[in-house]
Formats: C-alpha cells, sequence, structure tokens
C-alpha cells in the first residue's frame, strides 16, 4: 500500500447545501493510495461508511486486497459527521445542518475535478453508506462512472432501515447526557444501548444460532457483546454519529430536483456496469430491495445481483477477518474491473 500522508483537506468553501442552508467553510477530508496513471483514467473512488474513518476501511486496500493500489488510484473521500470531515465535533457550537447523500457527493466531485482534475471513474465501491454513495455517483453523474459496486447498499433508505436507525437513535439520545438536542458530554450508556441495537441488527439469526463469534476468540455470547459491541461506537462524537444517521435516512437518489423522486427514472439514468452485493442474510439492507432495484437498472452497460452468501449479516460487506467473505469480494470485484 502507498500512502501519501496521513490525509489530504479539501477546502470547499461556503457550500450551499441541498436544504438550501448555507455551511461556511466546509471541508472535505480524504486519503489516497496507488499513483495516478498519466491517462488519469485508474481512479476507485471508495466512500467510507456509516462512523468510519478512512483509517477504519483502508484494511481491504492492498496488493492482495479487494482493491489493488498497485494497478489503480484509490481515494477515500471521508463522509461528513465523521468526525475528520466538517462535523458537528469540529465546526463549531452552531446547529448543524441536515446534510444528505446528494451534499456529500457534490462535494466529492469538486474535489476529483478542480483539485485532481479527474473526470472519469474507473470504479465506485462502496459498503453500507458507502455503497449508497456509489448509488448516488452513478445515478447524478453517469457520464462520469464506468463501474460502481454497491455492497450492502441500496438507492434509498427502506422503511424497515429507518425504523432500525430510529432504535439507534432512541438508544444513544436516551442517555442524560443528551440535553436540549444535543450531547454536551460523552454518553456512557448511550454507547453501549446502541451497541446492544447494532448487535442484535447486524449480525444474522445464524451466526448467534452456529455461535460463530467463537471463531473471532469470544468465549461466550456475553463476552462478545461487551468485547466486540459495548464500546463499538464510543469513539466517536455523539453528535457526529446522530447527524451520519440524519445521512442515511434521508438517502434516496431520487431525492432531488433532477428527478424529483421518481425512483424509477433515477435509476434508469445509470449507464454504468452495476453490481448490487447484498449481503444474504443482511438486516439492513434486504436482498428483495436490490432485487427490486435490478429490474429498473435499464440503460446500465450491465446490471448484476450477486448476494453475499454468508450468515455474517450486514458485516459480510465489510469481512476485516473473515476470509470466505474477502475472497468473495475480491473475485467478484476483480471481474466487474475485467468488463
Amino acid at each position: 500500500m502507498t500512502r501519501q500522508r496521513d490525509y489530504e483537506i479539501f477546502e470547499a468553501g461556503d457550500v450551499t447545501l441541498q436544504s438550501g442552508a448555507v455551511f461556511p467553510a466546509m471541508k472535505l477530508v480524504y486519503q489516497t493510495y496507488g499513483k495516478l496513471s498519466p491517462a488519469k483514467d485508474n481512479v476507485i473512488l471508495y466512500p467510507t461508511s456509516f462512523s468510519a474513518q478512512h483509517f477504519d476501511t483502508e484494511w481491504l486496500i492492498g496488493p492482495d486486497g479487494v482493491l489493488n493500489p498497485t494497478r489503480y488510484f484509490i481515494i477515500i473521500p471521508n463522509l461528513f459527521g465523521n468526525g475528520l470531515s466538517s462535523s458537528p465535533s469540529n465546526s463549531g457550537d452552531a446547529a448543524f445542518p441536515g446534510l444528505t447523500y446528494h451534499d456529500a457527493i457534490a462535494i466529492q466531485r469538486r474535489l476529483l475535478v478542480e483539485r485532481l482534475g479527474i473526470t472519469r471513474l474507473a470504479l465506485v465501491y462502496g459498503w453500507s453508506m458507502g455503497g449508497a454513495q456509489a448509488y448516488h455517483w452513478a445515478a447524478l453523474h453517469p457520464e462520469m462512472v464506468e463501474r460502481a459496486a454497491v455492497v450492502c447498499g441500496s438507492a434509498r433508505c427502506a422503511p424497515y432501515n429507518h425504523v432500525f436507525l430510529e432504535a439507534v437513535k432512541s438508544a444513544l439520545t436516551g442517555d442524560p447526557a443528551f440535553r436540549d438536542g444535543r450531547f454536551v458530554e460523552k454518553p456512557t450508556a448511550g454507547y453501549r444501548a446502541m451497541g446492544r441495537v447494532y448487535a442484535g441488527w447486524a449480525m444474522s439469526h445464524g451466526f448467534y444460532r452456529d455461535e460463530l463469534w467463537r471463531e473471532a476468540g469470544f468465549t461466550s455470547l456475553e463476552d462478545y457483546l461487551v468485547r466486540a459491541w459495548d464500546g463499538a461506537f464510543a469513539r466517536r462524537d455523539a453528535n457526529d454519529l446522530l447527524a451520519q444517521v440524519g445521512i442515511w435516512q434521508r438517502g434516496d437518489i431520487s431525492r432531488c430536483e433532477t428527478f424529483g423522486g421518481d425512483l424509477d427514472r433515477a435509476l434508469a439514468t445509470i449507464k454504468a456496469h452495476i453490481l448490487l452485493m447484498p449481503g444474504a442474510t443482511d438486516r439492513y439492507f434486504d436482498v428483495r430491495d436490490n432485487e427490486d432495484e435490478l429490474g429498473k437498472l435499464t440503460n446500465a452497460k450491465s446490471a448484476a445481483l450477486h448476494p453475499i452468501p454468508s450468515l455474517h449479516g450486514h458485516r459480510a460487506g465489510n469481512p476485516v477477518n473473515n476470509p470466505p467473505d474477502q475472497a468473495f469480494l475480491k473475485a467478484e470485484v476483480a471481474a466487474l474491473l475485467s468488463k
């Protein structure tokens, strides 16, 4: 893996958001890996997922990884609200506006075009909220995107997914540290409650039935919950987490002036080779949503639905310590890049 430096910052200036609000001095933090070709035709954009920073997701990049920096120039833009790019925790005391994926993609495009001179993307690859961004890229800028891999993601936040996120918000904001619409200190109990909610949704029934947590060295179910989930979100600012939950819930590629809420029209705009890889047992992004979307990708160069055959639920799409699921992703992405 070739790293230029810890990270770069794109200063976007004062930005008018999709809501009409003006965000002052907006910044996008990003990291690059590999070398940009003279023709600038080897670019992979790899947006971050919920609460993740590029440090958390770069494990997937390597000569033998899913994304190969010896062949491709890989860019990880940090999603707003993750504590690096503009977030409640680094934007002063003013109320943080309700951002959307459309806002994020607009600034990511400016980074590519204005700073890096990139007008074509060989691939946009993303998991979870990163997958939603990949879908937005393919619909909003079809002339730029050659391929898109949507891993455990969908074109819009489904009602079931929305309800799950309401549970997450309730668990977190039930902490007494949440006052007058924001957290005034770290919500210790809220972080733990949020982790316990996530533990039930992120993994599948089969994962718990077959005690697959033992493969990672946990000695009991309680040991797994305590060590894997109770502190999983405590490393992030709680106000940042709420900001990203809002982006997630508002997610919809058609929710803009261009498409006027017409999802079928938005999907038909996509021209890329598109690969939908839901987790076969994912409860956040159900396979059936991707099945519905597949038939509406009528103008894509190609469109395929290849569920990840795994009991690891939503985490099948981010298999840090799961070699079988890693191998599946690697083979599927290699096949997509060969098109």
